[in-house]
């Protein structure tokens, strides 16, 4: 009997290990096939099921039992079973819900992306660029709140927050105590550190690596550039408290910001410490690694001349194996001729 399990997802079979979510077996296959997710990280644990962006058709529950699942579901939290058929992009329904989900994400988020640190890399201004609609139906007054420093070198605007509970998986799990939370109920739900206490431990500048908006901010980095107008290159360091392996992100000869490195799926590799995020910014304390891999599609890849970007392959192979020189021995006298009449004239 065989240990995987095999799923369809638009059209495309992938086998993947029992107990495997729909979004972890959509990643397998990669493209625009994976759900987009705000809530959930895999490094993380407990954390999904909250901004519903991730919903998808399930058009046959298994092989045992055809029928369909009567309503969209998570496909964060929706474990596959053998022979589910499920519908993401290639559904109607999946793209209107997700249209609609995206709106109220918007709702209270302020138009602030001019002059957001985290515009460029910013998963919400992805989701509304692909998902969302040109124009709001909402007409009433957004809720807002004061900017908040929780610490010397983290910032919160919690006007951006959406809730995805990212930050409070981070102080339960990476740290010996938690020291923030969620407070109040419904639209009055914020992150808080109870009476503004100074978070003060070793590993709270990975909330801002994990945030999906710009809520969470580098203090150090507020304002500095633009990540387009940067170039991150991978980095490592003795470490005593984490691994050290971190990007360093350049401005001409000045390393601005240091952050986690993150994998396919934008996660974070491995958690940093704040010594190597906020204290460690001089080339020398660090051993270069090389360019980081960039999307070509990434707008941090903007104008990055002779950084690793990740190329085709076959057409670039197909160029060097139909090359061919140019035999042109054609008869240019005439060409002569124009140059001294041009040259009269």
């Amino acid at each position: 009997m065989s240990d995987k399990v095999k799923v369809i997802i638009d059209g495309i079979s992938v086998e993947v290990a029992p107990g495997t979510t729909i979004l972890n077996a959509a990643r397998q296959i990669g493209g625009d096939i994976v759900p987009p997710a705000m809530c959930y990280y895999s490094k993380l644990e407990g954390s999904g099921g909250k901004c519903r962006t991730c919903l998808v058709k399930v058009s046959k529950g298994s092989e045992a039992d055809p029928r369909p699942m009567p309503k969209l579901v998570a496909s964060c939290r929706t474990t596959v079973m053998e022979g589910m058929e499920v519908q993401n992009i290639t559904s109607p329904e999946v793209v209107d819900a997700r249209k609609g989900v995206v709106e109220m994400l918007l709702i209270n988020h302020p138009l602030d992306c001019p002059v957001c640190d985290q515009a460029g890399e910013c998963d919400l201004q992805d989701l509304a660029f692909d998902h969302g609609a040109a124009e709001t139906r909402y007409e009433f007054e957004r809720r807002t709140f004061d900017r908040i420093d929780i610490g010397d070198k983290i910032q919160l605007h919690m006007n951006r927050c959406i809730l995805c509970y990212r930050c409070t998986y981070v102080a339960d799990q990476l740290t010996d105590c938690r020291q923030q939370g969620i407070v109040g109920r419904g639209d009055h739900a914020e992150i808080s550190t109870h009476i503004e206490k100074a978070i003060d431990n070793d590993f709270s500048g990975n909330m801002i690596d994990v945030c999906p908006v710009g809520a969470l901010t580098d203090k150090t980095f507020r304002f500095k550039s633009r990540v387009w107008f940067t170039k991150p290159v991978d980095a490592h360091r003795d470490c005593p408290t984490c691994s050290g392996k971190v990007m360093l992100w350049y401005k001409g000869d000045d390393v601005i910001r240091v952050t986690a490195r993150k994998d396919e799926n934008y996660e974070v590799e491995e958690f940093i410490c704040n010594t190597c995020r906020f204290d460690r910014k001089k080339t020398a304390e660090w051993t270069i690694d090389g360019p980081t891999q960039i999307s070509r599609h990434s707008v941090i890849s903007a104008n990055k001349y002779g950084v690793n970007l990740i190329q085709p392959a076959f057409p670039i192979s197909q160029a060097a194996r139909d090359y061919k020189l140019i035999n042109d021995d054609r008869d240019r006298s005439f060409l002569t001729d124009q140059i001294k009449l041009e040259a009269k004239k």
